[in-house]
Parts: structure tokens; C-alpha cells; sequence
């Protein structure tokens, strides 16, 4: 509940943030300012997560490293909030609703089998997914799926309110720095 209630709260305080990018998503390209996906959650539910938009309305919906040449579906205001991730700002949303947390393992797409398959096998799927979690401070989208659930493993081993606010703080240096981060994301 606690986490529900931080989200809301910095959802109210980042208003002027979210109003500026929405501003900028409809400049550049219309409605709807926000995407939705369907993704997988706690016990392989699934649940619909919240982005800002950053990409064209016309592109495919595939994930982005299937599209061929995916700069070109990519808004002019898309590159910039995806450099600095401002594109997930509305997962706050999602944790106020209870679906997400602040860490933990990130949600996968509804269609990635494979990885949830191994996140099954390892207990993984126990948990609520986060906004941020050990593998994406470890790799993000750069490792392959059986490293990532090998960082979420540990992660669930070592799982603690301190490390979570290690991992929470160093998702920022991590975003910023792009380490571990596709270009096309």
C-alpha cells in the first residue's frame, strides 16, 4: 500500500513533467499521447501497462527489435524521452493501481514465452514486476533471457528494502549513462 500511495504522490509532483511530454507527443504526432501493452504480472497474469507514446502511430506493433529500420517509427520527441526514460514516467500509474511495484523483475511482453518460462521455472513470477530490478541495472536489454533470470534469482535471494533503494537510486546513473540500454530503445 505504501508503494501505491509514493506513486500517487510523485505522480501529482512529476504534473507539470507529464503535461510537457504529453504537450510534446501531440505536437509531434497526435493522439494518443500514451501506449498501452499487455503485459505479463504477479502469478503470469496479465495487466496493462502504461508508456508515453514514442513512436509513430503507423508502426507495426511488434516489439521494437523485430522492426526493420526501427529509427524510422521513432518520434522526434520519442528519441529524447527514450534517452532519458522519461517514456516509462506512466508506470507510475501502474503501481498506484497495484499492478507494479518500484523493483522488481520488469514485466515481460505477453508474447515472450521463453522468458517467462524460465522466470516459472525459477519462482520468478512470484513476484510483482517493477519499475526497475537488478537486471535492468545488470544488462537491460543487452543480456539474453537466461542472464536476466539468472540477475532475477539473485535478486529474489538477496531481496530487502535496502537493496531495492540501491537499486532504485541506481537505475538513475544507469538510465542516463545508457549502460546495457539498445540504441533503438
Amino acid at each position: 500500500m505504501l508503494s501505491r500511495l509514493l506513486a500517487i504522490f510523485i505522480l501529482i509532483g512529476i504534473s507539470p513533467l507529464l503535461l510537457l511530454i504529453s504537450l510534446a507527443i501531440l505536437l509531434d504526432d497526435g493522439f494518443p499521447v500514451l501506449f498501452t501493452q499487455k503485459r505479463v504480472g504477479q502469478d503470469y497474469t496479465f495487466f496493462k501497462m502504461y508508456k508515453f507514446r514514442s513512436m509513430k502511430k503507423e508502426t507495426p506493433n511488434v516489439a521494437t527489435h523485430l522492426l526493420k529500420n526501427p529509427e524510422q517509427y521513432v518520434l522526434k520527441v520519442g528519441k529524447i524521452i527514450r534517452k532519458l526514460s522519461l517514456d516509462e514516467l506512466p508506470n507510475f500509474i501502474n503501481i498506484a493501481k497495484g499492478n507494479m511495484v518500484f523493483v522488481g523483475p520488469r514485466p515481460a511482453l505477453y508474447n515472450q514465452d521463453e522468458l517467462m518460462a524460465l522466470r516459472v521455472k525459477y519462482g520468478i513470477e512470484k513476484l510483482k514486476p517493477g519499475l526497475t530490478g537488478w537486471a535492468q541495472i545488470n544488462g537491460r536489454d543487452v543480456i539474453t533471457n537466461e542472464e536476466k533470470v539468472k540477475l532475477e534469482v539473485a535478486y529474489l535471494k538477496k531481496k530487502s528494502f535496502w537493496f531495492d533503494v540501491s537499486i532504485f537510486f541506481k537505475t538513475f546513473t544507469t538510465a542516463f549513462l545508457k549502460k546495457g540500454k539498445n540504441v533503438a530503445h
